[in-house]
């Protein structure tokens, strides 16, 4: 492969687990970071106004977790068949709804709604989520799916950041099998050596 650009906000966010992917498998990528005042000049021209986007000999494409779909193909992160493929879209789903929980309390600027919405994720949302995250890694002896590493599992890993982030506390503290894997997936050859040399950036 070659010619091969990411392109996406300075930050981890939707375009980590693209760079993560790249970099398990080895692909040289070009890392290119959109400044935020640039954005609305930028937006029309890319194919649905988001990011980040995705190119590969001079073809363009958007929406994330189809482009990791694509690359963890290429870098042999998919399942051995359509249903081990149906498992992993399941997973990949699951912590994309989850994710999405966490935006109204970035967007929220009333203080207390604000307190009010970290609350009833740490005390609902987490606990809800993560431990069945967990009996499906007891389930598959240290995985998400199908026994051994797979997209999903990097998908989780960089997903479970934006916790960090928003809810400003360490809410593996609980989840030791959760911790496990995140750990194992951070020290991936190519994973391991891209986060020590990453930009540094607050999400």
């Amino acid at each position: 492969m070659s010619d091969v650009k990411v392109t996406y906000f300075n930050g981890r966010g939707l375009g980590e687990v693209i760079r993560y992917l790249l970099k398990y498998g080895n692909i040289g990528f070009e890392d290119i970071r959109i400044d935020q005042d640039d954005w609305p000049t930028l937006k029309e021209s890319t194919p649905f106004g988001q990011l980040p986007l995705y190119e590969e000999n001079g073809k363009v494409t958007a929406q994330s977790v189809a482009i990791a779909r694509y690359i963890a193909k290429k870098v042999n992160l998919a399942g051995d068949d359509e249903w081990q493929n149906l498992e992993i879209d399941t997973i990949v789903d699951t912590i994309t709804d989850v994710r999405l929980k966490l935006y109204p309390l970035y967007y929220e600027s009333d203080t207390e709604k604000k307190e009010s919405l970290k609350q009833t994720l740490l005390a609902e949302t987490v606990p809800y989520y993560f431990e069945r995250f967990e009996k499906y890694i007891t389930k598959n002896n240290g995985y998400l799916v199908a026994n051994k590493l797979t997209w999903a599992d990097v998908y989780l890993a960089v997903s479970l950041d934006l916790f960090f982030v928003f809810l400003g506390e360490n809410v593996l503290e609980k989840y030791e099998t959760l911790s496990s894997l995140k750990k194992k997936v951070e020290e991936l050859p190519g994973i391991q050596e891209w986060i020590a040399s990453r930009p540094e950036t607050s999400f």
